[in-house]
């Protein structure tokens, strides 16, 4: 792994923060607050790319922007906005952490994956691994964080955790898992030809 980066790393680390700007502003809202997000594709190609340093990077820049928009800032969530006014705190948290985390754990998935298998399967692989962990560690971090608010508790409507979370990020979690896979998957092949990804 390159220990620095080099003028056209940075030149990818700021394509990447632009992706994410424009993706923030088109998300797809869903219930409970919640959205269909395609962020985490940046955040895997950092991780591909550019290693554990460029995942944590581009997954803090993401972070970032889902904080802000609780702020109505790169865009706006609802639910941002209601846990904002609990705890900016704990907010900050579980919006920038998560990702973080997301970005780091992405580019480790990517690290056991890139001797073993070809450039494109461990592309559609980590993808799948970036869309995966964003919303474990998303709801994990909502539900620990939030759970005995009065908001999280009137969305949980007495239902269990497990059916809250499925409820809420069903078919969100399904939609951002396999779009995520097969953008990575073919973006990443792309980049290994144009050799801005070492095999």
């Amino acid at each position: 792994m390159k220990s620095k980066f080099s003028t056209r790393d940075f030149v990818l680390l700021a394509l990447l923060v632009a992706v994410l700007i424009v993706l923030g502003l088109v998300n797809i809202p869903q219930p409970a607050g919640l959205s269909i997000t395609f962020n985490m594709i940046p955040v895997a190609i950092a991780a591909i790319a550019l290693g554990v340093k460029g995942g944590a990077i581009i997954g803090g820049a993401f972070g970032l922007i889902s904080f802000l928009q609780c702020f109505g800032i790169l865009g706006y969530s609802g639910m941002g906005a209601a846990l904002v006014g609990i705890s900016p705190f704990l907010s900050f948290i579980q919006r920038f952490v998560s990702r973080l985390l997301v970005g780091i754990l992405t580019a480790l998935v990517y690290q056991l994956l890139r001797k073993r298998v070809n450039i494109h399967l461990s592309g559609v692989i980590t993808g799948f691994a970036a869309a995966f962990l964003n919303t474990l560690l998303f709801m994990s971090a909502l539900v620990l964080l939030f759970g005995q608010t009065e908001y999280l508790q009137n969305l949980i409507a007495g239902r269990s955790v497990m059916a809250f979370v499925i409820a809420s990020v069903g078919i969100n979690a399904v939609v951002e898992m396999i779009v995520a896979a097969v953008l990575t998957g073919a973006i990443s092949a792309a980049l290994h030809k144009a050799k801005l990804i070492r095999a």
